[in-house]
């Protein structure tokens, strides 16, 4: 059964980074590259090679060209840093790029100029996102400057994140030679900020969780009604007044966003005179939450 379990999660795993790959490559070959609109990463770097230096090879083999001499540095920088994600991500990329493009030609399905350059930026860095989230929400990726970002980061101290910043900047940048046009630069941006969020929606929206902090009399109760009917465990701190000197328990919980409504109708209900404090965390790791992954 245990096995059966873990073939499950694999599979399906993968199927989800496949539905990411899709639905990240049809936003560069249905909005972006057909309104010349270069975001960053590799499949920025492929479309200003296709369009402004006239190296009309497919993204498709181009993205996975830039990716396999990436990775083959990689390996002989890093050692073996890269799983079976990283190589099924570059290629499972590629593969689509070249089936929307040179197979069932989506471009043909939206016609851009009726978009717009905005909107085509808004749309494809929001399918961007969504699909490179969907990837990284089960531990897959697409490559390219990740790579080139662990790399640098291995020998200055510099941060991997700051470093694909500086490069997508870079590469969007370049995107005014396809078309001589500032505007398109400035959706380019729109791209990366878009896609960006969106990312962090998906990766990080499911798992919001939040800190809530109690100054009640009545703390006690409120802990163990939250632990009955809920589930969730909390915490009595030690603390003292600043001004009157009285001593005072502070209740600390970590809660799922979808245990917070309820958590606070138990608070208001119990002390409608409680003090609270919410915020949100970044992550909360161990029982009944995430598993801490190193």
């Amino acid at each position: 059964m245990q096995i059966f379990k873990k073939t499950h999660n694999i599979i399906l795993s993968y199927v989800i980074i496949t539905l990411g790959l899709a639905v990240y490559t049809f936003a560069w070959s249905a909005f972006l590259l057909p309104a010349q609109i270069v975001g960053g990463g590799v499949s920025g770097l492929s479309a200003i090679l296709y369009y402004a230096v006239g190296i009309h090879l497919p993204i498709g083999v181009m993205n996975f060209l830039f990716n396999a001499v990436l990775l083959a540095i990689g390996f002989k920088v890093l050692g073996s840093k890269f799983g079976a994600n990283t190589v099924y991500g570059i290629v499972g990329s590629s593969l689509f790029f070249i089936l929307w493009q040179q197979v069932l030609h989506v471009e043909m399905l939206f016609d851009v100029t009726m978009f717009g350059g905005f909107m085509c930026a808004i749309i494809g860095g929001a399918l961007c996102g969504l699909g490179i989230g969907l990837a990284f929400s089960m531990g897959g990726n697409t490559g390219g400057t990740d790579i080139i970002a662990l790399i640098i980061s291995r020998f200055y101290n510099i941060s991997p994140g700051k470093v694909i910043m500086l490069i997508d900047v870079v590469i969007v940048g370049c995107s005014f030679f396809i078309s001589f046009r500032l505007e398109n630069i400035v959706y380019g941006y729109i791209v990366m900020v878009v896609m960006t969020y969106v990312l962090d929606m998906v990766v990080d929206g499911n798992r919001q969780s939040y800190q809530i902090m109690v100054f009640s009399t009545r703390n006690e109760e409120i802990g163990s009604t939250v632990a009955r009917e809920i589930g969730r465990g909390a915490t009595l701190l030690n603390g003292e007044g600043c001004y009157t000197r009285n001593d005072q328990k502070v209740l600390l919980m970590m809660v799922h966003r979808t245990d917070k409504p309820h958590v606070m109708r138990i608070i208001h209900r119990i002390d409608t005179d409680a003090f609270i404090s919410v915020s949100k965390v970044q992550g909360v790791y161990g029982k009944n939450f995430e598993k801490l992954k190193i």
